[in-house]
């Protein structure tokens, strides 16, 4: 039996293959930071292996401590929760596995800097930041939490140095009253920027991402960045959320069957 404790990181799924795969590459990536540290993946829906079974697996290999960190990028209804329950349901049949759970990625730092690459690699330059209007889209929620985090981290984000940076989901208009993607665009022309951008706040390519691209197409946005995926600042977000997680002290709750 190992001491050390394992990272499992536990992704939403998706119908679309594109998902599962981004997920993999960028939990290669992890592993290739830190060589030493056993770091798997689950799915919640669509996908394979399940929480139950990633969990089954690390235990009977050894592993009586897991960390589990929701690929997230907000705490909603997933973080709340189907992670927690599917977490302490598998935990109960494994006697003596001990489960933390990390907090999910957002916000932080590092998603910022993640969100300049994939504009950068769209054409932007550092210089394009004081004309460029930028429409942080994201997938969308009905928890107040996860839009206060959004629109948090918009302003932080347009204090980089963005002349302008606009909150949007994808799935409609939100209670905080967030635009549609394709909205924030016409939006934002309408005030007068001659350049914008989209930046997907989403880990992964599927629906959601795809209607994110088409809400930019149609609105006449100058560009659209790619997914966060499996960008190095996301791989090191990772290890910190697990860092934090396992270096916790002893009285932080934990699943124990």
């Amino acid at each position: 039996m190992s001491s050390a404790p394992a990272l499992l990181v536990i992704a939403h799924g998706s119908r679309d293959p594109r998902h599962a795969a981004t997920v993999h590459a960028l939990v290669r990536r992890a592993r290739g930071l830190r060589p030493g540290l056993r770091v798997e993946t689950a799915f919640l829906d669509f996908d394979t292996p399940t929480v139950g079974q990633a969990l089954r697996a690390l235990y009977l290999s050894g592993a009586r401590q897991v960390v589990a960190l929701p690929l997230l990028l907000t705490r909603a209804f997933h973080a709340k929760s189907d992670i927690p329950a599917a977490l302490a349901e598998s935990a109960a049949r494994l006697p003596g596995l001990s489960v933390r759970v990390a907090d999910v990625l957002g916000p932080s730092p590092l998603l910022l800097s993640a969100l300049d690459r994939r504009l950068a690699e769209a054409g932007l330059t550092p210089a394009d930041r004081a004309t460029t209007a930028v429409v942080l889209a994201s997938a969308g929620s009905t928890d107040p939490e996860a839009i206060a985090v959004i629109a948090e981290t918009a302003r932080e984000w347009r204090r980089t140095g963005w002349c302008a940076v606009r909150p949007a989901f994808a799935s409609g208009a939100s209670p905080a009253g967030f635009p549609r993607t394709e909205d924030a665009v016409r939006a934002l022309r309408a005030e007068g920027w001659a350049r914008v951008a989209v930046a997907p706040y989403v880990i992964a390519p599927g629906r959601l991402p795809d209607r994110i691209a088409a809400g930019a197409g149609a609105a006449g946005a100058d560009l659209v960045a790619g997914v966060l995926g499996a960008a190095p600042e996301l791989a090191r977000l990772l290890l910190r959320r697990f860092d934090a997680a396992a270096e916790a002290p002893a009285g932080r709750p934990a699943l124990t069957a």
